[in-house]
């Protein structure tokens, strides 16, 4: 599968950071998804729905793009759709749980998305999304300008994402996916890590910043709610109304 940035892949020692802090999430994720009937919306590379697959899932996988979802099929055995998330190739009611994670902020038609979700869902059936938090994946963006991650079309905040679900979903619980010790340690030492990771290509890093970059895992990641708006990726969980 092309590396273009825009998504997460296991295996890149460089890409580490973001793909266990995204692994954190599908972790938090599980016990909402074990023996559910299970739609991925926005699959990405596809190691997220295995995971939940093999937590005892029974899913299927959508994404846009045609390559991406023929990868998830072949690397990891996935009934991966080729679909577009505001008009899902899928009949109504036929899922307990919709999962979409790291995906809402790259839509143009977020209602849309979201409508499609309620849509395909049973009666209080769970809908969870994570996705950065704006006012920390973007503190210095203004109304009026794109966002700063040319593959986002509009990022949001916790209340945004809260009043995003609304008009279809009752809010069970509003998280945030945050640095845990040994990251935090780390930063009192040197300062934030992402600016880090993000001042030189990771062939320029230092010794320390590329060991520890690499060295990171899921447990490195915490979900609280002790501080959402300062949390690095907002994890919403949400019912369907009937």
């Amino acid at each position: 599968m092309e590396l273009t940035g825009e998504r997460t892949a296991p295996g890149i020692w460089h890409e580490n950071y973001w793909f266990r802090r995204h692994e954190a999430a599908y972790l938090a994720t599980l016990p909402l998804t074990r023996g559910r009937r299970v739609l991925e919306a926005g699959c990405g590379e596809g190691y997220g729905a295995a995971m939940l697959r093999d937590e005892d899932a029974d899913i299927v996988a959508v994404d846009l793009d045609e390559s991406t979802t023929r990868h998830a099929a072949n690397c990891y055995a996935l009934p991966a759709v080729c679909g577009d998330l505001v008009a899902l190739p899928i009949r109504d009611a036929s899922f307990d749980s919709v999962v979409s994670l790291q995906t809402i902020e790259h839509l143009w038609d977020q209602p849309g998305f979201l409508a499609e979700c309620a849509r395909v869902l049973v009666p209080h059936g769970l809908l969870t999304l994570t996705t950065p938090n704006r006012l920390t994946f973007s503190p210095d963006w203004r109304p009026g300008t794109p966002p700063t991650n040319p593959f986002h079309s509009h990022e949001l905040d916790a209340a945004e994402l809260t009043n995003a679900v609304a008009p279809w979903f009752d809010v069970i619980e509003l998280v945030a996916v945050e640095h845990g010790a040994r990251i935090a340690a780390y930063e009192q030492r040197h300062g934030s890590l992402v600016a880090a990771q993000q001042a030189s290509p990771p062939d320029q890093w230092d010794g320390e910043l590329a060991r520890f970059v690499a060295d990171l895992d899921a447990t490195d990641f915490v979900v609280s709610a002790d501080d959402v708006d300062g949390g690095l990726d907002l994890f919403v969980v949400a019912e369907r109304r009937p």
